[in-house]
């Protein structure tokens, strides 16, 4: 196994993928030690093989500074935001997602840093229909319109990693995911995505209960922990030295699916509940074949949706008082 006695490095350790990646190796490689980076939000998992450090990853002194004397590295820090922020600033997400992701592959190479794993977004695909493949990526076509920045930053970054494996020999496993959800995500009502936004609204009894888009939306979302160990099993995989990978739960699952165990597990009955379709929304259906993973690692999600919104649902309602992401 590669992750034996290593140091990982861990950008984005206290988000939402963070900390469900530093859950899998703790629990999977004990004797692989994390130096975990974070920048707004402090830490919050103790262990003695975790070593956090603090950092701006646009700034390149910190990003040398971060890295030494690490192994391998998982790139899972972003800029985020839900349909609001990506219509209102369709900007917000580009300069940052870019800069630091650009910075720190630099530092990598200047570190010796051997393997990585950066973690992008379906948001680059261009508009399809059934479940799209890695190789089915067209750039010829742009993303969809809500997602164009973004979008873009992801088909350029995955193309800087080749540029690095191609001139260096860097390894990459390179990770298109789809919406990712669990304990410990945005619930801040302006950034939030789609998913923590209907559970904060469900446990605080919105009533009218009001949901932006419609019932029919389509997306694959899949649960935090099934996404960690995805991500710790390509990274464990040196048999990968170049290659991409969609991470999803191939299941389709509707936004009026979201609503119904939302309001389930929170315990909420609204009078009634409203789809508002004059809200800003993204693109209508997103759907990932993910039998590349399935078949190469052997990789399949272990939770359902629901039982995902559950544990989110119930650690929101037990949390909210200090969480404040």
């Amino acid at each position: 196994m590669y992750l034996e006695n290593k140091t990982v490095f861990l950008a984005g350790a206290t988000g939402l993928v963070g900390s469900s990646i530093i859950d899998n190796i703790l629990k999977g490689f004990p004797t692989t030690r994390i130096r975990a980076a974070y920048c707004h939000t402090d830490p919050f998992i103790t262990h003695d093989r975790i070593e956090y450090v603090c950092g701006d990853l646009r700034l390149k002194e910190d990003c040398q500074r971060l890295i030494k004397g690490c192994d391998c590295a998982i790139l899972a820090a972003a800029n985020t935001a839900g349909s609001g922020a990506l219509n209102s600033r369709p900007w917000h997400q580009v300069n940052d997602n870019l800069i630091m992701n650009a910075q720190m592959l630099e530092a990598f190479h200047a570190e010796g840093v051997k393997r990585v794993v950066f973690i992008g977004s379906a948001t680059l695909y261009q508009e399809f229909e059934g479940a799209i493949k890695e190789a089915e990526l067209d750039l010829n076509l742009d993303p969809p319109r809500s997602y164009l920045g973004i979008g873009w930053v992801m088909r350029y970054l995955e193309r800087l990693c080749r540029f690095w494996h191609t001139q260096v020999g860097m390894e990459f496993a390179l990770v298109r995911a789809s919406n990712i959800f669990g304990p410990f995500a945005k619930f801040n009502p302006a950034t939030s995505n789609f998913i923590p936004a209907i559970i904060r609204k469900a446990v605080d009894k919105m009533d009218p209960f009001e949901v932006w888009g419609s019932a029919d939306v389509i997306r694959d979302v899949i649960f935090a922990d099934d996404f960690g160990r995805a991500i710790v099993m390509l990274m464990d995989n040196d048999n990968i030295k170049f290659d991409t990978f969609n991470v999803g739960s191939g299941v389709r699952t509707t936004v009026g699916e979201v609503v119904e165990w939302a309001l389930k597990y929170a315990g909420h009955e609204p009078s009634k509940i409203a789809y508002n379709t004059d809200k800003p929304t993204t693109a209508k259906f997103r759907a990932l074949d993910c039998s590349k993973i399935n078949a190469e690692l052997g990789w399949r999600p272990q939770h359902t949706i629901e039982y995902g919104i559950k544990q989110t649902a119930e650690w929101w309602l037990n949390n909210k008082r200090w969480w404040k992401k």
